[in-house]
């Protein structure tokens, strides 16, 4: 089965966006800092400019017979002049009548307690920067106020700072392609170290539970303390399942076999037919829960050992020769006999544990339907890959069911008269699957089955 992982987006994605938008922000609030600073002072330094002037203009007043008289000098309006010509407006007033200037330049606007003001004001549909300044001249038995404005369009102003501010946009660009750049290596950095923790953990082997001890930062910490305490509850879990699966067949195993043994005892003293077919019946429905019971068990500890199995060299040839030592007992009994044919040294890496039970549930299977005095056949080769292969002389499978024989609790239609769970080839295609081999089941011409494990 797949596991489905819910994913609500990427933390390296998110922390870089982050960065990246932070770096952003950063670059725009340094534009517009930049800019309004740069602007202040190219203003400042128009005003200075504009108010020298003025105060250059308000000097040459001097009082003369009652009168104001103005020797304008050159200098002050000279001074204004800029790479793109800027025009320059004055206007002198003598107690608010215009005496000299520009009669419809706008007037300044004074407040309470000031004699100098800056301010921009339009002026002939253009705006300009206009500086104004007052003074009290004091004459024979007469005081006279002047005031005199001084005002200049800004075209080379606004170009200073259209440079300054392509400058700046340049600059921030720059500062933010370096942050965007830092970002990304910091965010590749950082998740380098959790990746390689994931690989590390992706690499182990389906039975090590063994708690993670490489060093690891300390925001992972709490992760990684909570993944080493799953790891073993979940090995303890496991240690427990397994010692129960083998309790568990053990203390279900015993008890039938015993009653098992007193029913025959019982059949051999009862002389009655009907009697003793009840009694053989008992002995029967016994063996099928005595042997559905132990398959169940071994299913079970079939799929609890296929993920954590135990790999090591494993001769075949040895596996199958020990196997049939111990059921050769059995083959007596219904005067079966074993051929063996193996070639030297077939190894294969597996859990002998696993193999163990499922070669034996192949050769059980074909001692159960192979009939009395007939010869059972297995063979272990290398080629093409390494496999056991064991042939009976029995009835052999149904065409027409061969390919389902292998599911759970499916039997033929021609075996319902023997006793068995269903389970035994759906044991060795589980035990065949684990260590990537597969069963395959055939008839053979002369009559009989064959059923090859190869891997």
């Amino acid at each position: 089965m797949t596991d489905v992982v819910r994913v609500s987006g990427s933390l390296r994605n998110r922390l870089a966006v982050t960065l990246v938008g932070g770096a952003a922000i950063l670059a725009i609030l340094l534009f517009i800092i930049v800019r309004s600073y740069a602007a202040q002072i190219a203003q400042q330094g128009q005003d200075q400019i504009i108010g020298a002037s003025v105060s250059s203009i308000l000097d040459a007043a001097v009082v003369r017979d009652g009168a104001v008289e103005v020797d304008f000098p050159y200098a002050s309006l000279s001074m204004l002049g800029t790479e793109r010509d800027d025009r320059v407006f004055y206007a002198i007033y003598q107690d608010d009548a215009v005496i000299s200037g520009y009669e419809n330049l706008p007037r300044p606007q004074w407040q309470s307690g000031e004699n100098r003001t800056f301010e921009t004001v339009v002026f002939d549909g253009v705006p300009i920067r206009m500086a104004s300044a007052t003074r009290t001249l004091i004459g024979a038995n007469v005081r006279i106020q002047i005031a005199v404005s001084v005002g200049q369009t800004q075209d080379a102003l606004s170009g200073t700072l259209n440079q300054i501010s392509q400058n700046v946009a340049l600059f921030g660009i720059g500062f933010f392609a370096l942050a965007a750049l830092i970002a990304f290596w910091a965010t590749a950095t950082t998740f380098d170290q959790l990746q390689t923790l994931t690989t590390a953990i992706a690499r182990r082997g389906p039975k090590d539970l063994r708690p993670v001890a490489r060093p690891i930062p300390a925001e992972l910490a709490p992760l990684v303390s909570s993944l080493n305490s799953l790891m073993g509850r979940l090995n303890q879990s496991l240690l427990q399942s397994e010692n129960f699966m083998t309790e568990a067949a053990h203390r279900v195993r015993t008890p039938l076999a015993t009653v098992r043994s007193h029913a025959e005892t019982t059949l051999q003293r009862v002389e009655k037919p009907e009697n003793r077919q009840a009694l053989r019946a008992m002995v029967r429905a016994i063996d099928e829960s005595s042997r559905a019971a132990g398959q169940l068990l071994d299913h079970a500890m079939i799929a609890f050992r296929a993920d954590n199995m135990e790999q090591q060299d494993i001769n075949l040839g040895d596996l199958v020769q020990e196997l049939l030592m111990q059921l050769t007992p059995i083959a007596e009994m219904k005067d079966i006999a074993f051929e063996m044919a193996q070639e030297p040294d077939v190894i294969m890496v597996g859990d002998p544990i696993l193999m163990q039970n499922a070669v034996r549930n192949l050769i059980d299977n074909a001692l159960k339907y192979a009939p009395a005095e007939s010869t059972i056949s297995i063979s272990v080769s290398h080629s093409p890959s390494p496999n056991v292969e064991i042939c009976d002389q029995g009835q052999g499978f149904a065409p027409d069911e061969i390919g389902d024989l292998a599911k759970r609790f499916k039997r033929g239609a021609n075996v319902a008269g023997i006793v068995g769970s269903g389970l035994g080839l759906t044991i060795v295609e589980d035990v065949a699957h684990a260590h990537g081999g597969k069963l395959t089941l055939t008839n053979r011409r002369q009559g009989g089955a064959c059923a090859t494990l190869s891997f």
